[in-house]
């Protein structure tokens, strides 16, 4: 999963194809639970562009996408929002699954 480290980046790998962006920070409990898991969905979900978007270092970039919960996830196709999953709440993995099913992009 590639890290975004500025806003530029960010506006950068939306434009093409699908990503999902996640937004997290190391220092929140429900975001280190779902770390060992990211990368089998990933894996699942192959046809998707996965990047990370560390809250704290990107702060400006969160007001700006009304991010107020971590984690949070964000889906872009050809840089165009198409869905997010976006509240405080801790995330199981078949709850972000389900989310990027209701996304309805055929696999490459």
């Amino acid at each position: 999963m590639e890290n975004i480290k500025s806003i530029e980046q960010f506006q950068d790998t939306i434009k093409t194809g699908v990503t999902v962006a996640v937004f997290s920070a190391d220092w929140c409990p429900d975001c280190v639970v779902i770390k060992p898991i990211l990368p089998e969905i990933e894996e699942e979900f192959s046809s998707y562009q996965f990047v990370y978007v560390d809250r704290d270092e990107l702060i400006e970039l969160c007001q700006e996408l009304d991010i107020f919960g971590i984690p949070s996830f964000v889906a872009f196709k050809e840089g165009k929002e198409i869905g997010r999953y976006v509240n405080k709440e801790r995330k199981t993995k078949e709850q972000i699954v389900a989310f990027l099913e209701e996304l309805n992009i055929p696999s490459k």
